[in-house]
């Protein structure tokens, strides 16, 4: 049977509800849906897409390091934005966090919390 472990860093936001940063479960690691909170402040960010969505990288660099895994190792995203037309300067920001082979993605428009411009939710695999 495989076990849950619960991933949390100092690095990234605290979770603000009844989830966890991350869980990981045999070779998986599912990051939950992160939005631009500066996790030494606790409060999302004022800024442009592309600020949001560089907050929002880190915050996930720091939540896969914590677990030892990487950028290279995501397989999947979910990226939802406040607005498509703010899709063009989120991808050119996102696109940049990737080197090698870029993950699977899903880009939808949602409405999201109050001041949020992009959240994103990646599922990483690493052997």
């Amino acid at each position: 049977m495989t076990t849950k472990q619960l991933i949390n860093t100092e690095k990234a936001p605290k979770p603000v509800g009844p989830y966890s940063q991350a869980v990981k479960t045999g070779k998986f690691l599912f990051v939950s849906g992160q939005v631009a909170i500066d996790p030494k402040r606790g409060k999302i960010i004022d800024g442009t897409v592309k600020e949001q969505t560089i907050q929002i990288m880190e915050n996930i660099k720091a939540i896969l390091q914590a677990a030892s895994y990487a950028l290279d190792d995501v397989v999947i995203s979910n990226v939802y934005l406040s607005s498509m037309e703010q899709f063009s300067e989120f991808n050119n920001v996102y696109g940049k966090y990737f080197e090698k082979v870029f993950p699977a993605r899903v880009t939808i428009g949602a409405e999201l919390i109050p001041k949020a411009l992009v959240e994103i939710s990646i599922i990483a695999y690493k052997e």
